[in-house]
């Protein structure tokens, strides 16, 4: 890839953080441009991670990515959840060979059209803050090239994280980045579960995501028939 057809993407990683208000923020950006930028990629996704429950897609290139990225938080499995966790790319060029690998993840994302995943983690350091996430429609790797301005583009996209987080901080401000998808409210259930059952945190969500992928449903939809009395809490108990 030569420097002229990279230079959306580099554009987008040095651009402001998220103006208050926006949609179009600084993440959706990035992988609008990752999109433009990357040849053999159809859609891309970049997440904030903290632990295997604490989550938010801060930016999806469209709604496909982004309910992608949503059945990895509801199994808890796949190419971004190891990348995070491993602190190395995961690269998938045919899905459909890890459905052993991947149980919960690998055959209803190929459902959905997801035949190749490629999952960066975003970190600074010894420092992970989450994953940029690529996808496509059809069987196949990334070129050389494109690997290499990915895993560029994933390291320079955690600094401009943590730029833009220190940058709020010296101006007296809370850096809170407008999500694509919030999974707060599956924070929210987690902790009635945990209160009304007398549970753990951890186990608490361990059932709502059981409970969720027992019906082939998402974690965030249960959880808003928990918080909207839709489900009795005690369907959760043992």
């Amino acid at each position: 890839m030569d420097r002229r057809h990279r230079e959306p993407l580099w554009r987008a990683i040095a651009a402001p953080a998220d103006v208050e208000g926006r949609r179009d923020s600084w993440a959706q950006t990035v992988c609008l441009a990752c999109v433009e930028t990357l040849s053999h990629v159809d859609a891309a996704t970049l997440a904030l991670r903290d632990s295997s429950h604490a989550e938010e897609v801060l930016g999806a290139s469209d709604s496909w990515a982004a309910d992608l990225a949503e059945l990895q938080y509801t199994v808890g499995e796949g190419p971004g959840v190891e990348a995070f966790t491993g602190g190395d790319p995961v690269l998938v060029p045919d899905l459909s060979v890890e459905q052993v690998r991947w149980p919960g993840f690998a055959q209803v994302a190929l459902a959905e059209g997801a035949m190749a995943m490629f999952g960066f983690p975003l970190r600074f350091g010894a420092i992970r803050l989450g994953t940029l996430e690529l996808y496509r429609r059809s069987i196949g790797g990334l070129p050389r090239d494109e690997l290499r301005d990915v895993a560029l583009a994933a390291d320079l996209g955690a600094a401009a994280l943590l730029r833009h987080a220190r940058q709020a901080e010296e101006a007296g401000q809370t850096f809170v980045p407008d999500p694509v998808r919030s999974f707060h409210d599956v924070n929210i259930a987690t902790g009635m579960l945990a209160a009304q059952l007398r549970i753990s945190l951890d186990e608490a969500f361990i059932r709502l995501r059981a409970h969720a992928y027992s019906r082939n449903r998402s974690i965030l939809d249960v959880a808003r028939d928990v918080l909207g009395r839709r489900i009795i809490l005690n369907e959760f108990a043992e």
